[in-house]
């Protein structure tokens, strides 16, 4: 007999004799049959073939047997689902034995079996257990409901399972009430949009309560329960606090970093005056530090948990310095935890204590440990003022080593110590430009370039040491070769007869012998200014830097609430949220801080009302205004796209007789016209006076500089005017006016940040206006707007937009993003930022021009209280480019003759009739003549509403297609003048 028969029989007559021995009837011969089956599984052996005989074992009342069929079927089921359903009757038998413990086993194993058959048949005895008399099935039934809410959601709800599990919160027994909680925490993670966990003091004094009795797993799904919990008042978060600190001194390091979530959340609304949150900060330091004496791998999670509190609350562990020291057998990883921690807890108090300890690294073995700690020595320097100086000796002490790696870490952090405080340790250049040589990293070399460039003045020989670096230029980083390119220039603004070589060379470098976008760019932007205007080069290149922050390395206010929600979890670790590492976002909700309840501001009063709105009414803010609604909620808010100017129509301006023969009186039979001797131009120039009008005269006095805001034209500036209220954009409360300088229209906003979180991410946009008034660069906000910041932005603006005819005329709605929403509003922009400075027509043309514009086109009405004289009323109106083109005197009136262009071509004309004594004087003009701001003569309140009634009347009258085209007609056959754009 040959030895074959093992090859041939051996896999078959295992399961063979294991099926025999599954059918044995001795109870110890079929456990040991059923340990051999469980130990084949698990060397991943396949004896599915056994399913039916591994079954039958299941009718006994031995509890061993009984776990080992159920890990079997367990295994096995989803693999044989119909085999599995044989099983079903045994299960349903266990849920009702007497034995609690199978009662368990039978309730957990069906929940554990992810095969949809037999789910059908668990919901009944899943029912009974819930409502088990022993606590041990509860708590096993509480997490079964959490298991076959995963395999079949709706089926749970169906069978009303969640409002049972509900129910178990208020169950006598803490382990249930923990289970219970665990099971809707599960639940609730995977439907977010879902009201689960509805808390309310009832229920979190139940949570709290149970709290003290169950198992520190237990404890630890009360305490993340209880963190997404919000109380309704200080009083309330109190209470919780001190029924919660008890925990702090828990011997588990996941239940203490739970109990700090939980305090470090309800902290936000307990008041800082109060004596009780100065005893909670104390009670907070000691199981933190507690934390530092476990094992490596536990300190990493306390540290970088520590590091989170730190930045929230440095108080907390202000006076627990020295439990961060570095030990010389702490791993790396633990090492650079601890030196950042030590640089945000370092104040004056322990500055001395700090710089003596970061001398003492940057003499230790380990090359990143020692750059790090160096570096921690410049950040000492720019967080503490008072300590700067001795930084500084530290830090020159440091490159007296002349140990490479730390002279070029001192170096790069010295650069920055500069930044910070200009002009107070420039004397240690010296010493830096001797150890020029040794320098082989890019960061270093970029630091010392910079530092030379930047006190070329103060360094004799400047060009020699910035030469040198060009020797090598195409070997250099990217990095190196700008902030060389940029040192060279600044140092040729600086001593231009000396290094006239030197910038021609750098400049060919970077723009023709480079292929690097950055560097090129940079090049011919440098090239272009020193060609062009040298003196705005010097403006831009040595312009005052602004000094840089105290902490770099803060994480962003709003990420920081959210990752102190998270603390304990592995976003505590990562320092990021958990939608940044979970696949998918399942499950992933977004948390934050609860608002402090001591200090909250208080809603929106009635005063921040836009001006002109009536008391105890909110204007909208986006008005009614048809399809133009549709436009606006559609635009793209990237940055504004310059396009080419709409294509207008052309007509010509021709002559038109509004006054009735005001100028044929004036003309008489003398053929000088214009020219005569009673009618004297202005001078070309006039300065605005300040004609001693009232302060405060506000709108009524646009053009008096001592009660308006000067720009440098002499234009008025209307007075700021809230536009969005925080109310209406969550917290986001924009103001602002209109300006044009020098022939640019400008909208200056002042944004006001009044919630609770930092504002990112602005850009804006225009609907379609009449003018095509449109943005003419991205919304610059160079920084995260933090809660209670306010910052001034100018924002350029340009008339080439989309033009459509708006409701009133001068009408613009605006919509503004950041990273919390879209909103909208609208505002009405004066008409004066639309006036030209060429708008001075020639003397002949306007008398041509006025003389044939028919009668029924006049416009007259009078302003009152306009104490000016023709002179002064002049000089006021030029400086917001209306000009006088003529004046005479009839018959003790002073008549001026005046002319204003608009952005789109259209021109307008008027006569200003002005009495001397007399506080009115009247106006006459053709349509468009309600553009004129008359009312800038008047006094407040007078004449303003006459003007607006105006304004909307005859300037629509004005741009109707039909009455544009056919007045165009006119003044063509008239007169060949230069064509004048008109919008469509």
């Amino acid at each position: 007999m040959t030895d074959s028969k093992y090859f041939t029989t051996t896999k078959k007559g295992e399961i063979f004799e294991l099926k025999a021995e599954l059918n044995s009837d001795k109870k110890e011969k079929k456990k040991e049959a059923v340990k051999k089956v469980i130990a084949s599984m698990t060397v991943g052996k396949d004896v599915s073939a056994l399913f039916p005989d591994v079954v039958n074992c299941m009718q006994t009342d031995n509890l061993e047997l009984k776990k080992l069929v159920y890990l079997y079927l367990m295994n096995y089921a989803k693999s044989q689902p119909d085999m599995a359903i044989m099983a079903v009757n045994t299960f349903v038998k266990d849920c009702e034995d007497p034995n609690p413990l199978i009662r368990a086993l039978a309730v957990r194993t069906m929940g554990c079996i992810r095969v949809d058959k037999i789910t059908e048949y668990l919901c009944e005895p899943l029912r009974k257990c819930l409502k088990d008399e022993d606590p041990y099935v509860r708590k096993t039934a509480a997490v079964c409901v959490a298991k076959l809410h995963d395999i079949n959601a709706q089926l749970v709800e169906d069978q009303g399972f969640l409002d049972t599990l509900k129910d178990l919160i208020s169950d006598s027994n803490p382990m249930v009430v923990a289970n219970a909680v665990a099971a809707l925490s599960e639940i609730a993670e995977s439907h977010p949009s879902s009201n689960l966990l509805d808390l309310n003091p009832q229920s979190i004094n139940k949570l709290l309560t149970a709290l003290n009795e169950c198992t520190e797993w237990g404890q630890i799904f009360i305490l993340d329960c209880l963190a997404n919990y919000t109380p309704k008042d200080d009083r309330e978060a109190q209470s919780i606090c001190e029924r919660v600190t008890p925990r702090l001194s828990h011997a588990n390091s996941a239940v203490v970093l739970s109990a700090v979530k939980v305090l470090m959340k309800f902290m936000e609304m307990l008041s800082k005056d109060l004596d009780y949150y100065g005893t909670l900060l104390k009670k907070l330091a000691p199981p933190l530090v507690t934390l530092l004496s476990a094992e490596p791998e536990l300190q990493y999670v306390a540290l970088r948990n520590i590091n989170l509190i730190v930045q929230k609350r440095p108080e907390i562990l202000k006076h627990e310095m020295k439990v961060f020291f570095v030990k010389y057998n702490d791993p790396i990883y633990v090492k650079l935890e601890k030196l950042d921690i030590m640089i945000r807890l370092a104040s004056q108090a322990n500055i001395a204590q700090v710089l003596a300890e970061l001398k003492e690294y940057a003499t230790e073995v380990d090359v990143d440990f020692v750059r790090k700690a160096v570096r921690a020595i410049g950040r000492c320097a720019i967080k503490v003022e008072q300590s700067a100086e001795r930084c500084v000796s530290t830090l020159l002490d440091l490159i007296q080593t002349k140990v490479n790696y730390v002279v070029q870490e001192a170096i790069v952090v010295i650069k920055d110590i500069f930044r910070k405080y200009p002009n107070k340790y420039e004397s240690v250049i010296a010493t830096l430009c001797e150890n020029l040589d040794s320098l082989d990293e890019p960061e270093a070399r970029a630091a010392m370039i910079w530092i030379v460039g930047e006190y070329a003045e103060r360094i004799d020989n400047a060009d020699e040491l910035l030469e040198s670096f060009l020797e090598g230029f195409h070997d250099e980083s990217t990095q190196v070769q700008l902030q060389l390119l940029t040192a060279i220039v600044k140092l040729f603004l600086k001593k231009p007869t000396e290094t006239q070589e030197l910038v021609q060379q750098v400049l060919s470098l970077a723009t023709q012998d480079s292929d690097n976008p950055d560097l090129r760019d940079r090049g011919y932007i440098y090239w272009r200014l020193l060609s062009t205007d040298p003196v705005a080069a010097k403006e831009v290149v040595l312009a005052e830097k602004p000094l840089i922050s105290e902490e770099t390395d803060l994480i962003e206010p709003t990420l920081l609430d959210e990752l102190l929600c998270y603390v304990g979890t592995l976003a505590s670790v990562y320092h990021k949220p958990p939608s940044a590492f979970v696949e998918g976002g399942r499950g992933v909700v977004h948390k934050s801080l609860p608002p402090r309840t001591a200090s909250n501001e208080s809603t929106e009063s009635p005063e921040t009302a836009p001006a002109g709105a009536p008391p105890g009414e909110q204007p909208d803010v986006i008005p009614a205004q048809g399809d133009l609604l549709g436009d606006l909620l559609n635009l793209d808010l990237g940055p504004p796209v310059s396009g080419p100017p709409l294509a207008t129509s052309s007509v010509q301006m021709g002559a038109v007789d509004l006054l009735g023969g005001g100028l044929d009186s004036l003309m008489g039979d003398e053929p000088e016209g214009i020219g005569g001797t009673n009618f004297v131009a202005p001078p070309t120039a006039s300065v605005p006076a300040n004609l001693g009008a009232p302060i405060g005269s506000g709108l009524s006095d646009l053009f008096d500089l001592t009660s308006g805001v000067g720009t440098l034209s002499g234009s008025y500036v209307a007075p700021r005017a809230v536009w969005l209220p925080a109310m209406k954009a969550k917290g986001l409360e924009i103001s602002g006016t209109f300006t044009r300088q020098v022939g640019s229209i400008s909208m200056d906003l002042q944004l006001t940040n009044k919630a609770l979180q930092v504002m990112t991410d602005f850009a804006i946009q225009f609907n379609r206006n009449s003018f095509g008034l449109a943005p003419a660069a991205p919304l610059q906000v160079h920084a995260p707007l933090s809660p209670n910041q306010t910052v001034e932005i100018s924002l350029p603006l340009s008339t080439v937009g989309s033009v459509m005819k708006m409701e009133p005329l001068n009408n613009l709605q605006v919509a503004v993003k950041n990273n919390i929403d879209v909103f909208y509003f609208s505002t009405l922009y004066p008409l004066h930022i639309l006036f030209v400075e060429d708008g001075k027509m020639d003397r002949q043309m306007f008398l041509a021009t006025w003389k044939d514009i028919p009668n029924e086109n006049e416009a007259q009405f009078q302003i009152r209280d306009c104490p000016l004289n023709a002179e002064a009323a002049s000089s006021k109106l030029q400086s917001s480019n209306i000009f006088t083109v003529a004046k005479r005197n009839v018959e003790g009136q002073d008549m001026l003759y005046q002319s204003l262009k608009l952005t789109n071509g259209i021109w307008v004309l008027a006569e200003l009739r002005i009495q001397p004594g007399n506080p009115s004087c009247t106006v006459r003009a053709p349509a468009p003549a309600a553009l004129w701001p008359w009312s800038l003569l008047s006094l407040p309140g007078q004449g303003l509403a006459l003007v607006e009634d105006v304004v909307q009347a005859s300037l629509q009258a004005w741009l109707e297609p039909e009455s544009v085209l056919s007045l165009g007609r006119t003044f063509l056959e008239s007169f060949q003048l230069n064509p004048v754009k008109l919008p469509r």
